[in-house]
């Protein structure tokens, strides 16, 4: 009985432990209604300066058309800054995105102010 009891907590304790080392799932669906059309997208940690590689997939993007967007990295931050260049090289950045939380992003782009719908 005693074994039992003690392969109980073992397990109970690696199951905390695995889950408090795991990596949040950061892929999440882009959905761009900005009335534009992007040709690149960049996703950077909102603590860094840097913004890396296109991470957009294809070509681009047209209005109404939507993305994948898939994480191979090593990463656990949640907070996460979002840059799209559209055909006429205009950059526009949504801050402050929670991918820890996101499945969906929906981007809008209304008077001139960038707007998330984040589900």
């Amino acid at each position: 009985m005693k074994r039992v009891m003690v392969a109980c907590v073992l397990a109970v304790f690696a199951t905390i432990s695995a889950s408090a080392t795991a990596r949040p799932n950061l892929d999440f669906k882009l959905i761009n209604k900005t009335g534009l059309i992007i040709s690149e997208v960049f996703v950077s940690p909102s603590d860094v300066e840097e913004w890396g590689e296109d991470v957009l997939g294809k070509d681009v993007l047209a209005n109404g058309d939507s993305v994948d967007i898939e994480f191979s990295r090593k990463e656990t931050k949640c907070k996460w800054d979002l840059k799209v260049i559209d055909s006429d090289k205009d950059e526009i950045e949504w801050t402050d995105i929670d991918l820890c939380k996101a499945e969906e992003i929906t981007l809008k782009y209304e008077g001139k102010k960038p707007t998330a719908i984040i589900k």
